[in-house]
């Protein structure tokens, strides 16, 4: 399988993780660094080993650049993956895609018309504990997933910089309740409870949300979503800790996740079933969870995909949609 030579827009803090997990990866390296100062894509091209640097469309305009990494502020990933897609490269998009379903409609009809990869990097999509949990969803040995009860939340400290600036789409949602979200659109679809294709955003319905505004962004929320036939009670905050954890309510059990998040170097691997005819306590292979996205995006570029099947398009589309709900209720 030919080597993909990966970009990486926006040398920041997650980019820095991501070339990190991206030596861990089977089939990509890092070739080139984009960004808005060429100065700043220099300094970390060098840091790194990369073998050049530019602008955005620098990189962009190479033909030996395979993949590019989006590691920019929310509010800039559109239109960089929409750029990146008509130069002809797949892209890997750090979650979310974008701020609102609108604006992850236009990335994603970007991909079709130029037949290009693209991935949200959602990390916990990626590894063994995720495939697992798909397929005992999938057995029915539990029967069907009636509810999920998830949360991810920490104190940020400092209410500055980017998570606490409105004009960067700062706030909890996005930056850390997506995670809960997409854990349940995936159990949702792991368990047959939405529709397939595009129809699964449809199926999103907010049934409550609050919250508490903290510097004009979403500090801490909470909502209730309707997935088909399945419940989601969900949390999220930047200036509290909230347990990191998962419960999956099924018809004739429940599965824990005492960690559902993992972090960026390692992915979790604890999955405990309770109920049905095999309770257990599995305790799986870690991964380093950056390097899975990237490899990923080089098997949908090997394979002619444009998708890959841990997190298909169909339900970045479900996760916008309930981001975008959740985030104008609670900030109403």
């Amino acid at each position: 399988m030919r080597q993909t030579n990966w970009a990486v827009l926006g040398p920041g803090a997650i980019s820095r993780d991501f070339v990190t997990g991206l030596r861990s990866s089977s089939h990509g390296v890092l070739y080139a660094v984009g960004s808005s100062s060429p100065e700043r894509a220099s300094a970390f091209a060098r840091e790194h080993g990369a073998e050049v640097s530019g602008t955005y469309d620098d990189v962009l305009g190479r033909d030996d650049v395979d993949a590019v990494y989006i590691g920019t502020v929310h509010t800039t990933h559109a239109d960089l993956a929409i750029r990146a897609l008509e130069a002809g490269k797949a892209v890997l998009c750090e979650k979310p895609a974008s701020p609102t379903a609108d604006e992850v409609d236009r990335i994603l009809a970007a991909a079709a018309r130029t037949q290009r990869p693209f991935v949200e990097a959602f990390k916990t999509r990626f590894g063994p504990l995720a495939e697992s949990l798909r397929a005992i969803l999938g057995s029915g040995e539990l029967g069907a997933p009636e509810r999920v009860e998830a949360a991810f939340g920490f104190d940020a400290g400092s209410h500055t910089g980017r998570l606490f600036d409105p004009a960067l789409a700062g706030g909890a949602i996005l930056d850390v309740g997506c995670y809960p979200v997409s854990l349940a659109v995936d159990v949702a679809r792991a368990g047959g409870m939405l529709g397939s294709g595009d129809a699964r955003s449809s199926q999103i319905a907010l049934a409550s949300a609050s919250g508490e505004i903290v510097e004009g962004v979403d500090g801490d929320a909470s909502a209730e979503f309707g997935l088909g036939g399945l419940v989601a009670a969900l949390e999220t905050s930047i200036v509290r800790k909230l347990p990191a954890s998962a419960v999956i309510r099924c018809e004739q059990g429940t599965i824990e996740l005492p960690d559902a998040w993992g972090d960026r170097a390692e992915s979790a691997t604890t999955l405990i079933v309770r109920g049905g005819p095999n309770e257990r306590v599995l305790t799986l292979r870690s991964v380093q969870p950056m390097a899975a996205e990237a490899d990923a995006v080089s098997l949908a570029l090997a394979e002619g995909r444009l998708e890959a099947p841990e997190i298909p398009w169909a339900d970045s589309r479900a996760i916008s949609a309930a981001l975008t709900a959740w985030r104008t209720a609670v900030m109403a």
